[in-house]
């Protein structure tokens, strides 16, 4: 088995196991090693790994893929291989698996070692009506969020969700209000329509029940006059068309008028009048045609009028009901991205505040850490840093005597100065930070970097090959990790192999203050 160990950068100190076969690492979410870096492109290597043996494959990077100060295309892995990325040093290493069985035997205490054990687990359900639903919300509900956390970044899951509740909100508040503004328009169109099949019957009852066909009017439901009429038919109740005269003695084949056909032939439905939303903004309207019979006595039905209306109205209404809703979503979402912008940088400040005073307690410039930010879910995890801070200063103390404070770079790095102004070859400082401090002309010209415009700013910052500045940033590493002791590794500039010199100069307190780079040419 394989692991991808960083030893430099700022991911120092994590591990990746390498599965068999293909491993894509790269910045793209989908990559089996996702690392989000700057300088490391979507898809950057792919490592296989097939059985005892690996390589790595550059997949044509943006700044490469350096392994052994060498840039590569495709290489076999040996066990030790340092990897080079922009921001970050990986080194390959060879796992031997064991397999251990252990037998334990689990012994009932009520020690506080077991009890911190227990304090994630989950508390029982409790018992009051209130509490109960925030229970469910936090050990039902979220634990699907915190799946979904563990595949997407907390801010874009942050934003996704605040969409989805925009969108949710809208639907349930907007969405009804144009609804019931529609209902309303539709039964007044409705009641339009209904006269028109009304002044039907009126004018016509007599020369259906006489079957004076020649008689029948329905010119008011054609031409200009009938605004909203799209279509009509008046039938009997066979289903033998009376009227419009183009389709005379044909039958109805419309779904509506059929379905109006096949209600009325039931008696108990013939005094209904049918009112149908038919979809894209079309209302049917059908009612049936009665007149006395005198054979029988009473009124039965002697024809059906259907009418399809569809005014100019309904249609403006259901566009302004679909622009109302858009002008909704878009001033929400506007609304949102500011929401969003407060609820992220509110999150984030209290995290950033406790990082930049966790270095100043480290450097004895703050006994502990505080925050104005009122944020009582951080306030046991500020305590427990408190503690292991409070612990590191004892070991300090006991290791080193009563040193409270850290010591300034600035003496060093003009100790290191002194040496610069004799140094015969191309060479460079940089500050506890990796800042650069120094660089003497033969440094400028073979690194092509200016002092007067990089002098403070981060090598990664103003390095043109990122490789380079992982590699010095690694050998720094090293060197303050070993008391100071010369770190050496060769690495290709401008053509030319160079070795890179690297020596720390280690405070009172036990810490790198600056660093001493010197770059020789190899014959």
């Amino acid at each position: 088995m394989f692991k991808l160990v960083a030893v430099g950068g700022k991911l120092r100190g994590k591990e990746y196991l390498l599965n068999e076969g293909e491993n894509i690492l790269g910045r793209a979410g989908e990559c089996d090693i996702s690392i989000a870096a700057d300088g490391i492109s979507k898809k950057h290597l792919q490592i296989t790994v097939n059985g005892d043996t690996a390589y790595v494959e550059d997949l044509g990077s943006a700044n490469g893929t350096i392994v052994n100060s060498k840039v590569i295309k495709k290489i076999t892995l040996k066990d030790g291989d340092k990897i080079v990325l922009p921001n970050v040093i990986f080194q390959f290493v060879y796992v031997i698996e064991k397999k251990i069985i252990v037998k334990k035997k689990v012994l009932k205490s009520s020690s506080e070692d077991d009890a911190y054990e227990d304090e994630m687990k989950v508390e029982p359900m409790p018992q009051s009506l209130i509490a109960k639903p925030i229970w469910l919300f936090k050990h039902k509900v979220m634990p699907v969020i915190y799946s979904f956390n563990e595949q997407y970044e907390w801010a874009a899951l942050v934003g996704i969700l605040l969409f989805v509740f925009i969108a949710c909100n809208i639907t349930l508040t907007i969405l009804p209000v144009l609804r019931d503004s529609k209902v309303l328009l539709i039964k007044e169109i409705a009641l339009r329509g209904k006269q028109y099949v009304a002044e039907v019957d009126r004018l016509n009852n007599v020369y259906l029940r006489d079957k004076n066909l020649d008689q029948i009017y329905t010119g008011f439901l054609e031409g200009e006059d009938a605004e909203g009429v799209r279509r009509y038919k008046l039938f009997d109740t066979e289903g033998r068309v009376y009227r419009p005269v183009s389709e005379l003695n044909t039958i109805v084949n419309d779904s509506f008028s059929v379905e109006a056909l096949r209600l009325y032939r039931v008696e108990s439905n013939q005094d209904r009048e049918i009112i149908k939303d038919l979809g894209g903004n079309k209302i049917g309207i059908a009612r049936a045609i009665k007149a006395h019979d005198k054979n029988l006595g009473r009124d039965v039905v002697v024809a059906i009028v259907t009418l399809e209306f569809s005014p100019s109205s309904l249609a403006k209404e259901a566009s302004n009901n679909s622009k109302a809703y858009l002008e909704s979503l878009m001033t929400s979402a506007m609304v949102a991205i500011i929401f969003f912008g407060m609820l992220y940088y509110m999150t984030t400040r209290p995290l950033e505040e406790m990082r930049f005073q966790i270095e100043k307690v480290l450097r004895g410039r703050q006994k502990e850490l505080e925050s104005k930010s009122l944020f009582r879910e951080l306030n046991p995890l500020r305590n427990t840093i408190n503690s292991v801070l409070g612990r590191i200063k004892e070991l300090q103390n006991t290791d080193s005597g009563d040193m409270e404070t850290l010591e300034e770079d600035g003496a060093y790095v003009r100790t290191l100065q002194e040496l610069l102004a004799g140094a015969q070859g191309a060479a460079m400082i940089l500050d506890s930070q990796k800042h650069i401090q120094n660089i003497n002309p033969e440094g400028e010209d073979l690194l092509g970097i200016r002092e007067n415009s990089s002098a403070g700013q981060s090598i990664l910052d103003t390095a043109r090959d990122q490789g380079f500045a992982a590699t010095v940033i690694d050998l720094c590493d090293r060197s303050a990790n070993n008391e100071g002791s010369n770190q050496k590794e060769h690495y290709e500039i401008g053509g030319k192999d160079i070795a890179i010199n690297v020596a720390a100069l280690v405070g009172k307190d036990r810490f790198a203050k600056a660093f001493y780079i010197t770059f020789v040419k190899n014959t």
